[in-house]
């Protein structure tokens, strides 16, 4: 059967037509699945984002070792007794504000007829019995060497007779140059020291100089000390 032409113009448009939209179609779907999209929220979830979790900040703490260094470590303790510390091999010296102390301590307890002043420059207790290899230590400091410093500043006190009240003090002269050490062994005693002979406590009455000898000073821990004041016993 023959189609009339006007039929076969209208077909091929129709054709045409079709193919156009089966291209566009074609052509629309790859960009479709290039389109970028948020993930999808899960069910049940909250559709803003969860804050930041900001660590809590923890207390700072030493190690182990620091804390128990620093809460062990000894603080010094400045009121220990020097006595009952150990010996050291410092050299004395006749000078300084602790030696004028005790010198003046001495003369007072001269001036005065009063032995008790004058203790804190007799050799201390408790080093003489570090010192001393003798039975009883304690009991010879106090019976024999104490009670014998006692006797000759009530001694020089006399000798001072009318003029204790004026006399004044000058200085103690230590002749340091012939000090020595003294090892143990050599007068009784289980540790050394340093010794000296022949000191003088200078004072003045009226303007006239007079002296006191003190006999024998030794050392503890690089510090003068009278053992023996008028004469050795």
């Amino acid at each position: 059967m023959d189609i009339p032409l006007f039929r076969l113009a209208r077909l091929a448009r129709f054709a045409r037509l079709g193919a156009a939209t089966v291209a566009a179609g074609l052509s629309a779907a790859p960009l479709a699945a290039c389109t970028h999209h948020e993930p999808p929220t899960p069910d049940g979830a909250p559709s803003t984002a969860l804050p930041e979790l900001v660590p809590t900040p923890q207390a700072a703490t030493l190690p182990s070792a620091a804390r128990s260094s620093s809460a062990g470590a000894p603080s010094p303790d400045s009121s220990a007794d020097p006595a009952l510390l150990p010996q050291t091999h410092e050299i004395p010296h006749a000078s300084g504000a602790e030696f004028d102390a005790r010198v003046e301590a001495l003369w007072e307890a001269i001036a005065n007829d009063d032995p008790d002043r004058a203790t804190v420059f007799f050799f201390p207790l408790r080093a003489y019995e570090q010192v001393k290899d003798v039975a009883a230590p304690a009991a010879d400091w106090k019976h024999r060497l104490v009670a014998a410093y006692a006797r000759d500043i009530h001694t020089l006190h006399s000798h001072l007779g009318n003029d204790a009240a004026s006399a004044r003090l000058v200085a103690m002269d230590v002749p340091e140059a012939r000090a020595r050490w003294v090892e143990p062994g050599e007068e009784y005693n289980k540790i050394g020291y340093f010794r000296v002979f022949g000191s003088k406590l200078r004072y003045e009455v009226d303007g006239e100089e007079r002296a006191f000898d003190v006999k024998s000073l030794i050392s503890w821990r690089g510090q003068w000390y009278v053992v023996h004041l008028s004469a050795i016993k």
